[in-house]
């Protein structure tokens, strides 16, 4: 059994695997203030207690966070439930996924695992869009290349930033508009942000191609990798889940 910690920007996603297929994935808010590690310990441990892992079962744990100040308190959290130290998610074991990375200290632990996933799981080269809190195109070979990473702010990001920097614009639901001609502020932003991103993704999905070559199939992935639905053809799979798959797969690695 493995449970994967994805720490992410805007949430931590918490997520059991039982050898077949995931069984438990719970998505709690990103609290960097001080009462976050109490509050990560005890909903933590309520929810391994309702999921009957605890205290009968030990699971593998793996931790991957882009979180600098979470990090820490999840390893001693996960180890004081468990006994036993998680595997941090860290460039020291990167040679043993069977990827190469030019610059290993640069790239996002998130991503990482997102190209692992798309390695082993397509075996094709591909673009991997993740829509997170950021926007990011993850270029990997069907070798295992990590050829590089284009990043642009998230969907909720884009108009959270809207909101926060002017006086006179609300914050408005992701709802994709039926017509780009906004007939009332709402409908402006969200016709401005989430139409003009299916714009964004197709044009970096081209662009990318025209450097790489057209044989890159694109792969979506991320919580909101739903919400652009015009997009839906032009991605080859759509995996939520790739980014657990990939922390599944490298804490399959550590144990070879």
């Amino acid at each position: 059994m493995v449970l994967a910690i994805d720490i992410g920007n805007s949430n931590v996603v918490v997520a059991l695997h039982d050898g077949t297929s995931w069984i438990q994935v719970w998505r709690l808010p990103t609290i960097i203030e001080a009462e976050g590690p109490l509050f990560y310990e005890k909903r933590l441990t309520d929810l391994l207690l309702e999921a009957g892992i605890l205290p009968r079962q030990t699971p593998q744990v793996i931790v991957s966070s882009v979180v600098p100040q979470l990090t820490l308190p999840f390893l001693h959290i996960t180890e004081h439930l468990f006994g036993e130290p998680a595997l941090k998610v860290a460039p020291p074991i990167y040679p043993k996924l069977k990827l190469k990375i030019d610059r290993p200290n640069e790239i996002g632990t998130d991503l990482l695992a997102n190209a692992v996933a798309a390695h082993h799981l397509y075996q094709q080269d591909c673009i991997v869009v993740d829509f997170g809190t950021a926007l990011t195109f993850t270029t990997v070979t069907a070798e295992g290349h990590i050829l590089g990473v284009a990043i642009a702010p998230g969907l909720k990001t884009a108009i959270a930033s809207l909101f926060q920097k002017t006086a006179q614009l609300p914050e408005v639901p992701l709802t994709l508009p039926i017509t780009p001609i906004g007939k009332n502020t709402e409908h402006a932003i969200q016709s401005g942000i989430l139409i003009g991103y299916v714009g964004l993704v197709r044009h970096m999905l081209t662009e990318i191609r025209r450097e790489v070559g057209p044989q890159y199939i694109a792969v979506a992935t991320g919580g909101l990798s739903g919400v652009l639905t015009p997009l839906q053809d032009d991605f080859h799979h759509i995996d939520p889940m790739l980014t657990l798959e990939g922390l599944r797969i490298i804490a399959e690695t550590q144990q070879l």
